[in-house]
């Protein structure tokens, strides 16, 4: 049973940064892409970041490019997203996905349980 779980999520202040681990358990996880997705309260879920199997090319949603960074270890099996400078509009729950495509933003077939992001202004 596939299992991917997301913690490092909290309250900071604009400006901040936090990072978000996912653990994953279940699956072959270096040969599946992993994805961080987001959504905010009345809107729909969007991308953020993916990163291929091997971990040597990523890809960026254009609004965090610059100011997240999506990174995994694949011994540990864990995804992290690096989040800094932080935004009120960057307040959302934010998921990690898998694929076993390489894929960029769709096609993921395991989803985590999500954790709340809220940046104060």
């Amino acid at each position: 049973q596939v299992q991917l779980v997301e913690s490092g999520g909290g309250l900071v202040q604009t400006g901040g940064s936090l990072r978000l681990s996912c653990a994953a358990s279940g699956l072959y996880f270096s040969a599946h892409t992993m994805g961080w997705f987001r959504q905010a309260p009345g809107k729909e879920r969007e991308f953020v970041a993916s990163i291929r199997g091997s971990g040597t090319s990523a890809y960026y949603e254009d609004s965090v490019k610059a100011r997240f960074t999506i990174s995994r270890d694949n011994a540990k099996e864990t995804m992290y997203l690096q989040m800094n400078s932080l935004k009120p509009e960057d307040t959302a729950v934010y998921f990690c996905a898998a694929s076993p495509k390489a894929t960029y933003f769709e096609d993921y077939h395991y989803w985590g349980q999500g954790t709340q992001v809220t940046v104060s202004s």
